[in-house]
């Protein structure tokens, strides 16, 4: 054995110490569903693999009156938590991975790219690409030059996948 591999062995954690987070933005459309089901049966086919759900809650444009503003944020926040609760429990009996659920406030390319960044031990960013024509504004700005400088591989999944072909492929 060379000094190379013995190096490389050791660097390299066994796999049940492992922790494989693949990361979805689920805002509740079919490009998001997509990569959600493709992620899912990935998490549950690797080891150590485990499911987070990422939502951002854009902010209001209605500054006129706080506790309006602030009204207005705590309905979407609850709403954010029960379409995760219920997307969390589909999951669960999808593929048996119990996910994480995120939820940032803020502009969804900026506060997606943040917590990539905060984040150190993350396996894979899935994103869903839109079937008619531009794939969507996350697959455009985590596709671009962006793609070079982040800490974890994006899988981009085609929106035209069905729920069969993606059991067959994942």
């Amino acid at each position: 054995m060379t000094e190379e591999t013995t190096d490389l062995k050791e660097i390299f954690l066994p796999l049940f110490e492992r922790q494989r987070r693949f990361v979805v933005v689920v805002d509740g459309s079919q490009e998001s569903s997509v990569a959600l089901r493709f992620a899912s049966a990935r998490a549950a086919h690797t080891d150590g693999g485990r499911l987070v759900l990422f939502h951002i809650l854009e902010p209001s444009e209605f500054g006129h009156w706080m506790a309006v503003e602030d009204r207005m944020r705590e309905e979407k926040y609850e709403a954010a938590e029960e379409l995760l609760r219920d997307i969390a429990a589909k999951t669960y009996d999808y593929c048996g991975c119990y996910p994480e659920i995120i939820i940032r406030e803020g502009q969804p390319k900026e506060e997606l790219q943040k917590f990539l960044e905060e984040e150190g031990n993350l396996f894979a960013l899935f994103l869903g690409a839109s079937s008619d024509g531009d794939p969507g504004p996350l697959v455009n700005n985590f596709s671009g030059p962006l793609v070079g400088s982040l800490k974890c591989p994006v899988v981009i999944v085609p929106g035209c996948l069905g729920d069969e072909d993606i059991d067959l492929m994942a």
